[in-house]
């Protein structure tokens, strides 16, 4: 069984900064994609950012410049360091990720609980 668990949120001053954290654990043995959504209140989930096993990213236009991705293949966590924040990134952030578990042969999706950031005066 997988799980990824999400860490890092909190309560932040605009112009401030967070890093988020999501630690999947379990027999993992491989996998390629890993992103980080977040949802507002009363809107969709969005794609913010996404890394792949070889370390290309991409992001959305809205963070740009602003948030950074990164993964560590060896500790199966990936990270999203948020900078320049602004009342706008308020949402609950999720992290998904496509993984193999021991024994199958093809990836799976996996999504985290999710952690609320808030970037408010």
């Amino acid at each position: 069984q997988v799980q990824l668990v999400e860490s890092g949120g909190g309560l932040v001053q605009p112009g401030g900064s967070l890093r988020l954290s999501c630690a999947a654990s379990g027999r993992i043995v491989g996998g390629n994609v890993m992103s980080w959504y977040r949802q507002a209140p009363g809107k969709q989930r969005e794609l913010v950012a996404v890394i792949f096993s070889g370390g290309s990213t991409t992001y959305a236009d809205s963070v740009k410049g602003r948030f950074i991705i990164s993964r560590d293949n060896a500790k199966n966590t990936m990270y999203l360091q948020m900078n320049s924040l602004k009342p706008e990134d308020t949402a609950v952030y999720y992290c998904y990720a496509s993984l193999r578990v021991e024994g199958q042969l093809v990836d799976y999706a996996y999504w985290g609980q999710g952690t609320q950031v808030t970037v408010s005066s």
